[in-house]
């Protein structure tokens, strides 16, 4: 029996020895933020692609639902369908997209790229597993149903939610968190274009805003392993077939030129045409859930003799670079693609505007070659050349991300002589496009809502922090009947050099500092009530410090009150212009390290 026990103990103790070498293993990898993140980042990788797959599988089961085929190649399907289904179709799908809205949108719209933007810079990358599944469904329906916008926008958004969801039930840091959602976004690109290169920039570019090495390892596996999911599934085929390798001639410089600037002025009008159209549905009677239907009906109008501009469009732009449509039909199509795109955005149908901005400039593109080449056939390099450098230079100008777009075009031709006219044109048409609109889609749509990101990263970070991780809780209160003298003896020791008379509840009514002694007043003539300054400026806990910083600048106060909020006035603290601006340095020199990869 006692060698029985002192076996089982033996066998104890060597578990127990075990674990502890595991352990020991263990712990440097596991306080290792930089190999954590790299860990997490296939596990973000792997939920994008498998949610950028399922969302295509959602939309193609619509699209048979609306329309009988779950072919990429839409228009030439629904050409043999009747005038009525084709209006019908998109009309019934904008009721159904407008009853999503209303029942599943947290804030009664449809969400998108702009949306992850917003999370990074101001809330620390915090995203809702409700509006990201809500998202997805809305835009999935909206593309089944015929409305005339993009995938991949969807797509991101949904592939940041889970990444964000990921990094929210680990508890990751603020950076490691907005790095993962930027593996998402890659990942997300990577899988839908079959481009790998062109999902780690488009995360930097767009969603990440700097190149830290820090940040650039995670994405790039993120984009890597997304690429490989997407080709299990799909195949190791890119979004479009690109015929021939044409070599591009510099004397076609000039015209790639005029090219970016036909298509600035296509993105800028294009931009506009959806912020006129969101104004003219807003003005509809009726609720706003009605307003995906009127769009949906428009839309089926202009499909009757142009059923190319329905759903994402990559059938017609594919066929665009076979060369199939003729000058008159490419021409037709800028225009009614254009205005597809503007209704089913402004009326409020979900998606991204990437792929109808791949078709815009591939209608243009090759409108253009068509000319160019008739004027100049010993120099032309070909239809298929000036329809791949308009693609670039739309998306890249709506977009606001030109180097993401000039690695996707070259990912899909593997031909640096044309990477290179693709690089004129999409520079050309960026820097036009933004000196006419607010340098991209995304931000514009941001501007709509009142937030705007052009300030730089630097000026958020007052956005990005609370109140009441700022404020002190320390205060000192005085009754509205004490004398002078009792004034003159609590300021000396108040915090900031300010006293406050509460109300019962501790509701602030009135504070008191130094300037606001009558000079020469030694006794008891006045109470704390006669010299107070009633309604003193207060803030909310919950509110960011940049409101409290404006607050202060407004004031003339050096610090003002925290309240818990503004119907009870409850005095729960005070903060300091100081502690402010010690705050906002602190987190600049914490992005300045994460950027450098210091952190």
């Amino acid at each position: 029996m006692a060698g029985g026990n002192d076996k089982n103990d033996r066998e104890i103790r060597r578990r127990a020895s075990l674990i502890r070498r595991l352990q020991s293993l263990a712990r440097p990898v596991l306080h290792n933020d930089q190999l954590v993140l790299l860990i997490l980042s296939i596990a973000a990788a792997a939920a994008a692609a498998y949610g950028a797959i399922a969302f295509r599988e959602l939309y193609l089961s619509n699209r048979f639902f609306a329309f009988g085929t779950t072919s990429e190649e839409l228009y030439s399907h629904v050409e043999t369908l009747t005038i009525w289904h084709r209006v019908l179709a998109p009309t019934l799908g904008g009721l159904l997209v407008g009853l999503l809205i209303r029942y599943l949108m947290p804030e009664q719209r449809p969400e998108g790229v702009p949306d992850v933007m917003e999370a990074v810079a101001l809330r620390s990358g915090a995203m809702t597993a409700r509006a990201g599944i809500s998202a997805a469904i809305i835009s999935a329906t909206s593309i089944g149903f015929g409305a005339s916008v993009g995938r991949e926008g969807p797509v991101v958004h949904l592939g940041a939610t889970l990444s964000s969801l990921l990094a929210q039930k680990i508890g990751l840091s603020r950076s490691q968190t907005i790095t993962l959602i930027g593996c998402g976004a890659a990942a997300a690109v990577s899988s839908s274009f079959n481009a790998p290169i062109a999902g780690v920039f488009f995360a930097l570019e767009v969603v990440i805003g700097h190149y830290a090495l820090s940040a650039f390892a995670p994405i790039v596996i993120a984009s890597v392993v997304g690429t490989m999911i997407s080709r299990t599934h799909f195949g190791d085929f890119p979004a479009f077939i690109i015929p021939g390798n044409t070599s591009v001639s510099p004397f076609e410089f000039p015209g790639f030129i005029l090219l970016g600037i036909l298509c600035a002025a296509t993105a800028v009008i294009f931009m506009k045409s959806v912020a006129a159209t969101r104004a003219a549905a807003q003005r509809i009677p009726g609720p706003a859930w009605w307003r995906p239907m009127y769009g949906g009906l428009f839309i089926g109008l202009i499909a009757i003799p142009l059923p190319h501009v329905l759903g994402v469009g990559y059938g017609a732009t594919d066929a665009t670079l076979k060369g199939l449509f003729p000058l008159e039909l490419l021409i037709m199509l800028v225009v009614a693609k254009l205005a597809a795109t503007a209704i089913s955005i402004g009326s409020g149908f979900g998606g991204g505007v990437f792929s109808p901005s791949l078709f815009m400039g591939a209608v243009l593109g090759a409108s253009f070659g068509i000319i160019a080449t008739a004027i100049a056939p010993e120099y032309s390099s070909g239809v298929v050349s000036y329809a791949l450098v308009g693609m670039g230079a739309v998306a890249g100008s709506v977009l606001g991300a030109p180097i993401s777009t000039i690695l996707i075009i070259f990912e899909l031709s593997a031909n640096y002589s044309l990477t290179i006219a693709v690089m004129i044109g999409v520079v050309v048409a960026s820097v036009i496009t933004q000196q006419f609109t607010h340098k991209s889609f995304f931000l514009w749509q941001l501007s709509i809502r009142g937030i705007d990101l052009k300030e730089g990263r630097e000026s958020r970070f007052l956005d990005a922090v609370l109140v009441s991780k700022v404020m002190k809780a320390e205060y000192t209160s005085i009754p509205v009947s004490a004398d002078m003298k009792t004034v003159r003896d609590a300021l000396i020791s108040a915090p900031g050099g300010i006293l406050f008379i509460l109300e019962s509840g501790q509701a602030v009514s009135a504070t008191i500092t130094l300037p606001d002694l009558p000079a020469g007043t030694t006794g008891g003539e006045l109470s704390a009530g006669q010299i107070a300054r009633p309604n003193p400026p207060v803030i909310r806990a919950s509110d960011n410090i940049g409101d409290a910083l404006q607050l202060i600048h407004e004031s003339g106060e050096d610090h003002v009150g925290v309240v818990d909020d503004f119907e009870t006035l409850r005095l729960i603290g005070l903060i300091h212009q100081s502690d402010i601006i010690v705050t906002y340095n602190r987190e600049l020199l914490k992005a300045r390290q994460e950027e450098r990869a210091e952190a």
